[in-house]
């Protein structure tokens, strides 16, 4: 097998959760453009089935499919929906998360006054809505002997990052999680099986540009920041994370498990010197 027949992603069934979302988004056109069969789940039956409209004008095939990720019954009955149609599961990204508002601790707040069961909430959505499908979907992979799984961390595991208490809980959990069944998946289903993650930086999207923006166009305070500890000294493009992830997924990276790559223009390896 040659060097780009290892990066081809063709004919395999990719499961995507949080695929109505931006960054699964990203994902998903990239998996599409790579040739993969994609389930695209999400809590939205609308936002899936226009995501399948998008890979199918991209020369693919995909199917959606409603589940809560936090829900083991509704996810694998989301298992089954894409056995009975595919009868294989090859790849699994974690792609469902995010922040919640109120558990967002803003710089005027008391630190102690903040919404515990928000918090709860953050750690919840982010690391057992990784947690869930892994195990469910997981277990097809594991047990056919072959498959790569990938969860989402973030800059939030490696550095300190202010106001988000459950974000950053959440996802040094998800890097544990990886190297964890990075390593037991190995030991007990042999070398094919591999579990890794992808850090991505900070991001400007249109879900998140009114935050990172001013009308004028120029950063916010907050943005700027980021921009300021980033090499690059610009917000990444959503579009940035794909040649990671189909490398990810692929044969490329057939040597890769229990890692953690960052996409993120040099933020994490920079001391602001």
């Amino acid at each position: 097998m040659n060097i780009l027949e290892r990066f081809s992603l063709k004919g395999k069934v990719i499961v995507v959760t949080g695929g109505t979302g931006i960054l699964g988004k990203a994902f998903i056109k990239a998996l599409a453009e790579s040739g993969a069969k994609i389930c695209i789940i999400g809590r939205s039956q609308e936002k899936a089935d226009e995501r399948v409209k998008m890979v199918e004008t991209l020369g693919a095939e995909a199917l959606a499919v409603v589940a809560d990720v936090m829900d083991e019954d509704s996810v694998r009955k989301a298992k089954e929906q894409i056995l009975a149609k595919w009868d294989t599961i090859d790849g699994l990204v974690n792609a469902a998360g995010g922040n919640i508002p109120g558990a967002t601790i803003g710089p005027n707040d008391d630190l102690f006054d903040n919404k515990i069961g928000d918090t709860i909430k953050a750690i919840e959505l982010n690391l057992y809505g990784t947690i869930v499908p892994t195990l469910v979907f997981g277990e097809v992979i594991a047990k056919q002997g072959k498959g790569s799984i990938i969860n989402i961390s973030s800059l939030a595991a490696s550095l300190p990052i202010t106001r988000v208490l459950g974000y950053t809980v959440a996802k040094h959990g998800v890097e544990g999680f990886t190297k964890w069944m990075a390593t037991e998946l190995a030991l007990r289903y042999g070398d094919k099986v591999r579990v890794n993650a992808i850090a991505p930086g900070v991001f400007l999207t249109e879900q998140n540009r009114t935050l990172l923006t001013n009308p004028d166009g120029s950063y916010t305070e907050r943005a700027g920041r980021f921009v300021q500890g980033t090499p690059f000294s610009r917000l990444g493009d959503p579009s940035e994370l794909e040649g990671t992830l189909v490398y990810l997924l692929s044969d490329a990276s057939a040597f890769v498990s229990g890692e953690t790559i960052f996409v993120d223009g040099g933020f994490n390896s920079w001391c602001g010197v």
